[in-house]
């Protein structure tokens, strides 16, 4: 075993794929890169993630509590990285991405038209908000895009890699 620096450990457990936030406030609609989040409970769907304080997101999601999570495929990569290379502050990453917000059902934040699912959510819990800017969301509406049936999605692996999910292997399970 080799020692590892703990400001690389993030890189070995990286929860889920990356995805898109999308907020609106103020009659503005936003998107941002995220990767750091992960399930809660299986019913009614509830994830836990972190948006920076710093992240122009931040103040949306806090004063609105809602907010749209897309999953977009590997053909979106160098889209959501340019997404996550910005901010909100500085320009409309919608326009500048070309990417298409959809009106949402439950929430006044957009669906992302170009990916493979969009969860409609609403905070649930802001208790650990100031001190680990950790959000607690209830997913209120699923959608998914049948025109695309397999798609694989990109996770974080730091320094500007990422790995994209592979081989589906199945074993017993009682679990959902």
């Amino acid at each position: 075993m080799k020692e590892l620096p703990l400001a690389e450990v993030y890189r070995l457990i990286e929860p889920g794929p990356v995805v898109l936030l999308t907020t609106r406030a103020r009659g503005r609609a936003n998107v941002m890169t995220m990767s750091w989040h992960m399930m809660v409970e299986f019913t009614p769907p509830t994830i836990a993630c972190v948006v920076s304080n710093g992240d122009f997101s931040f103040a949306a999601l806090r004063d609105t509590k809602e907010c749209v999570i897309a999953i977009p495929a590997v053909g979106l990569a160098e889209k959501v990285v340019e997404i996550g290379n910005c901010s909100g502050r500085d320009r409309d990453k919608f326009a500048t991405t070309w990417l298409t917000p959809l009106p949402a059902e439950h929430v006044v934040a957009p669906l992302v038209a170009e990916c493979f699912a969009n969860l409609e959510c609403r905070v649930v819990d802001t208790r650990l908000v100031n001190k680990y800017n950790l959000f607690v969301l209830e997913v209120v509406k699923a959608w998914v895009d049948p025109g695309q049936p397999k798609p694989k999605t990109i996770h974080h692996v730091g320094m500007g890699a990422f790995v994209v999910d592979g081989e589906i292997i199945h074993f017993e399970s009682s679990m959902p």
